[in-house]
């Protein structure tokens, strides 16, 4: 063999699963988010393709988080309050809308969330007719879990995984 040429096992890439692929999107959207208080990406799949992306941020028209157009980004109150008064889309809620406005049947997929869904999301997605789940980090509402876990969504805590480089 001369220095060019790889052996066997090497010519094989190593790849990532699904669930890293989807979630590293899911990262990549939340970068895109203008929320002064949390960055959340959110993926919709079906059949291991891509349907509709979203991150929280004020709809079209508004002035976003860091330019005043949510209150409650700027102000102090507690993680998972007072969703009422903010402005903000939630990032599956960017995704469905997104689906929608494109005409883009969602209902059998999966979403692919950097955070676990809200009470009002989770509401959402269930009457869209998602019915996996994977979620990243951890939010206040237990009830949004628990409301799913009866409706027998797929709930997936992503623990994380890497991929060699």
């Amino acid at each position: 063999m001369t220095g060019q040429e790889r052996r066997p096992e090497e010519r094989t890439p190593i790849r990532p699963s699904w669930d890293l692929y989807f979630m590293r999107m899911a990262h990549l959207a939340a970068t895109r988010s203008t929320c002064l208080r949390r960055h959340v990406g959110a993926v919709i799949v079906k059949d291991r393709m891509v349907l509709a992306t979203g991150y929280n941020d004020t709809p079209r028209g508004v002035s976003n988080c860091g330019e005043g157009g949510c209150a409650r980004c700027a102000g102090d109150a507690p993680s998972g309050t007072s969703h009422e008064t903010c402005l903000c889309l939630h990032a599956e809620q960017n995704c469905v809308v997104q689906a929608a406005y494109h005409g883009v049947a969602i209902a059998g997929g999966m979403i692919y969330v950097t955070y676990q869904p809200c009470l009002i999301c989770a509401k959402m997605l269930l009457n869209v007719g998602i019915t996996r789940i994977v979620f990243e980090g951890t939010y206040p509402d237990p009830l949004a879990l628990e409301m799913l876990s009866n409706a027998n969504v797929d709930l997936v805590r992503y623990a994380g995984e890497e991929v060699p480089r």
